[in-house]
């Protein structure tokens, strides 16, 4: 028997099969197995289509049953991963009225901002745990302000993930975490926040129906099995955004948890017990897959760098070397601290934990005579840990302080600079897994059939590696210490 887990992301859909019974991967597929486009037609603006996303998924769960040569009723049950903060809307015939407003679709910021004085920053603060900003509510906002005609004929707003429910069951529904990322979530009153809703003039019947994150969420219909060819009455297990499902691929439920990512953006989610929201201007906070309203708060932390692996890709470009492997060999040659250079890493548009500044990449210390492109190389790396290091401090101050640290075996965390210089300066180990977000999607639906003990099972095949701190941390502190200066003296400038 096997489960399906899919990962509707904004560049491409991956599906995962699993075993049930040792949550060994058989396969994961992509679709498209090029990058999935999206449009723009303005400035600023991100879409894409619900259906295609679909018609995506329909291909993929086709593919691995085909080539596997799997029967649909060797299929236990799917877990749904997806792109957070998007907006679907549909009409009473479930028809999408408009492409889907993905996340990192920025016209509705304005929106939000005004949202957050009017409502009361305070208010929202200690009730939604953050600013409306430009998530879900302020993007359907934006549909009923600019978009009259259109909003008059929602019958239904979902996140991306729910849309694929409800192709394959027919029923509409989200969960408390969906809909907390959406801020859509008094954490207060443990309801959908009517003060939301009236102050965007949205009508309560808009809300989809709230299902359990583990559980029967509904089975595969009649329609649902025709065009996917899974069989009727297959159970949807799971779901959940992509950020809250990383943490879960690593097994993050309980405060000191910490589940890092170091691709393209950064990311740093901790999971907490508390409703603090300190930082609330720099980090986001969302419930949690296993938050349970007044028995177990359980809040993830979620603190993201644009400038991340980005950066470590520009040089890879623009570099004269092959390869990543080579960057991290010339980098290994340059002595902690890179010999004085700095590089600031912010080139990829503003920083929310820099509140919401746009300070860019920056260079500093560059000395013609003495510094080479494995310097650069040692730089880029250092100064990519060292803004995940300060993002930890300021979720330190909120109280997510890091106890476990698991990241996926991608990317930057390949790099032993890279994990070894986070290691050793906040003096935590970092386990580093061989699993993805598909993966753990799918791995999740046994959460609900045979408990938490069961899905910790799967993990331990998966370990790659640790790294622990180094010994030599004074040198690293002094690096970092120096490289914090810097950043500092930018950021007193651009006030």
């Amino acid at each position: 028997m096997y489960y399906i887990g899919i990962d509707l992301g904004s560049s491409s859909i991956k599906i995962a099969l699993v075993e049930t019974s040792t949550g060994k991967k058989v396969t994961v597929v992509q679709e498209p197995e090029e990058e999935m486009s999206m449009m723009a037609i303005k400035p600023g603006w991100a879409e894409q289509s619900p259906e295609l996303w679909w018609e995506l998924v329909c291909k993929g769960i086709k593919r691995i049953l085909k080539d596997h040569k799997i029967s649909p009723a060797n299929i236990s049950g799917l877990g749904i991963a997806y792109q957070m903060h998007g907006l679907v809307i549909v009409d009473i015939e479930g028809t999408p009225l408009r492409n889907s407003i993905i996340w990192c679709d920025s016209r509705a910021v304005e929106i939000g901002n005004r949202a957050y004085k009017e409502m009361g920053e305070e208010k929202c603060d200690t009730r939604l745990l953050n600013a409306p900003g430009n998530f879900t509510a302020s993007k359907l906002a934006w549909v009923r302000e600019n978009e009259p005609q259109v909003f008059d004929k929602v019958y239904k707003f979902m996140l991306p993930g729910d849309y694929i429910g409800y192709r394959l069951t027919g029923k509409i529904a989200s969960t408390i975490s969906g809909l907390s990322e959406g801020i859509f979530w008094d954490f207060v009153e443990n309801r959908v926040s009517k003060e939301v809703l009236n102050y965007y003039g949205i009508p309560e019947s808009m809300v989809p129906d709230t299902v359990d994150t583990f559980g029967n969420q509904g089975e595969v219909s009649k329609e649902g099995a025709q065009q996917s060819g899974l069989l009727e009455g297959t159970p949807i297990l799971y779901r959940s955004g992509d950020q809250p499902n990383n943490a879960l691929s690593l097994n993050i439920f309980e405060p000191g948890e910490v589940a890092a990512t170091g691709g393209t953006s950064g990311v740093v989610y901790a999971i907490t017990d508390n409703l603090s929201v300190k930082e609330s201007s720099r980090v986001n906070n969302f419930a949690h897959v296993n938050y349970r309203p007044d028995t177990h708060t359980r809040i993830g932390k979620l603190l993201c760098i644009n400038g991340s692996g980005i950066q470590y890709r520009w040089l890879l470009n623009n570099l004269d070397v092959a390869s990543y492997e080579e960057m991290n060999g010339l980098a290994s040659e340059v002595e902690i601290g890179s010999d004085g250079l700095s590089i600031i890493p912010f080139g990829n548009g503003a920083e929310r934990m820099l509140n919401n500044q746009d300070i860019g990449t920056r260079i500093l210390n560059l000395d013609l005579n003495r510094h080479s492109k494995a310097h650069l190389c040692r730089a880029a790396l250092e100064g990519i840990a060292f803004s995940f290091v300060y993002g930890m401090e300021i979720m330190s101050s909120d109280g997510a302080k890091a106890k476990v640290i698991r990241a996926g075996n991608d990317n930057l965390f390949r790099s032993a600079i890279f994990a070894g210089t986070i290691a050793t300066l906040i003096q935590e180990e970092i386990e580093i897994y061989n699993t993805t977000g598909a993966i753990g999607a799918a791995r999740a639906c046994t959460i609900y059939e045979h408990g938490h003990e069961k899905f910790t099972s799967y993990m331990n095949n998966d370990h790659v590696m640790t790294y622990r701190p180094l010994d030599n941390k004074e040198l690293y502190q002094k690096a970092y210490e120096n490289w914090k200066n810097e950043l500092q003296l930018i950021l007193k400038t651009k006030k």
